[in-house]
């Protein structure tokens, strides 16, 4: 009943010409509308019709991100930011303690920044060199909603083993639903994505790509306190296949975040979001999201990629994979070992949390290095 009643809300509120809201109101309907899982380009759009009565610090947009908010309702509150500026500040009690680390740490230089960039550049394309030898299991979740509202139904569970071998991947389906089956990864049909392990993020940062880079904020992923870097990439140099049904391929351009650990600026996370697709190309939104975290195989330290998420619409057609590499093991490992299907990631390890909860020692002279094995392929800088 309460999700009913908030849809209707979303409705009558929506003729209304402009709201006013105070900055708590606002927070408290992104929350909601988060947590009633309402379209994020429903709630970017009814933000367009708010007006604030006070100022939006920066700041609480930050406190949001662990809230699960979408990228189109994000950029609308940094709209809200900028224009909220010269209001008002409202009239509470000071928190020094509930400060964003955001607001206490300074960005990077322009120097560092430039500095950061081509360290990330040669991180990207030397990061598939730095990869061992190994197996793993991938399970891809897949999902559509007819409606276009974001109502997920779920399609199959595709559970395969992936092998990685002198900088080769294969897979090979095991389970469809926890059902055995004998397909090959390239009959499944439906949407998939590859790229995972140095693909996407060479063909970021290859000079022939002609990307722009721009620090845009700090960011916290899996207790990391990260640099987000937004980028874009031009439709005449983009490298990124967009293929329908196997008969018709595009390669728009596209924007995205990357999300480098503060400590030792390895990639934590990089996201993908087309362009101006054109009118004739069925699929009219593709975003790709992809998360490494630090894995140990045999007593080394590496970082792989830990989940992906894939989303399109065609038409009113959504859909959305969600991809999870699980139980990395060293190649040739004991051939007796099963490939179950996991449990889904917990949301800690999947989603962004405030930045002002980055313990002392996770800070940019913390003590990861320490953590890696010399022998690993991770080659952290000195912080």
């Amino acid at each position: 009943m309460r999700r009913l009643l908030v849809a209707i809300l979303f409705v009558a509120l929506g003729a209304t010409a402009q709201i006013k809201f105070t900055v708590e109101q606002l927070v408290s309907f992104v929350k909601s509308s988060v947590r009633l899982k309402h379209p994020d380009a429903q709630v970017a759009n009814y933000l367009k019709k708010v007006a604030l009565s006070e100022q939006l610090p920066a700041g609480r947009i930050e406190d949001l991100l662990a809230s699960g908010m979408g990228p189109k309702t994000y950029d609308q509150l940094q709209l809200m930011v900028a224009a909220t500026a010269s209001l008002p500040v409202a009239k509470v009690a000071a928190q020094p303690a509930e400060q964003t680390m955001a607001q206490l740490i300074p960005p990077p230089s322009p120097a560092e920044q430039r500095k950061l960039i081509e360290e990330l550049r040669e991180y990207s394309l030397n990061y598939d060199k730095t990869l061992p030898d190994f197996l793993c299991t991938q399970v891809t979740r897949r999902f559509y909603d007819p409606s276009g509202l974001e109502y997920w139904v779920s399609a199959d569970t595709i559970t395969a083993k992936l092998s990685y071998f002198q900088r080769k991947e294969e897979k090979k389906v095991l389970f469809v639903n926890n059902q055995y089956k004998d397909i090959d990864w390239e009959k499944l049909g439906g949407a998939s994505s590859t790229g995972e392990f140095g693909d996407m993020l060479r063909e970021i940062f290859e000079r022939d790509t002609e990307a722009t880079f721009q620090w845009e904020r700090w960011g916290k992923l899996r207790t990391k306190r990260t640099h987000v870097i937004r980028y874009n990439v031009q439709q005449a140099n983009s490298k990124w296949a967009i293929v329908y049904e196997k008969s018709m391929t595009i390669r728009p351009a596209y924007t995205g975040l990357i999300y480098a650990d503060a400590s030792n600026g390895m990639i934590m996370r990089v996201t993908l979001e087309a362009l101006d697709m054109p009118a004739s190309f069925p699929v009219q939104v593709a975003r790709n999201q992809l998360d490494y975290d630090y894995t140990v195989i045999s007593g080394s330290t590496f970082l792989l990629p830990l989940r992906a998420e894939v989303r399109m619409r065609e038409g009113r057609l959504l859909i959305r994979n969600d991809i999870e590499f699980r139980n990395y093991r060293k190649f040739g490992a004991d051939t007796s070992i099963t490939f179950d299907t996991p449990e889904p990631l917990e949301s800690e390890l999947v989603n962004e949390t405030p930045v002002r909860d980055i313990p002392k020692e996770e800070s940019p002279k913390g003590n990861l290095t320490r953590d890696i094995p010399k022998d690993s392929g991770a080659k952290p800088k000195k912080p």
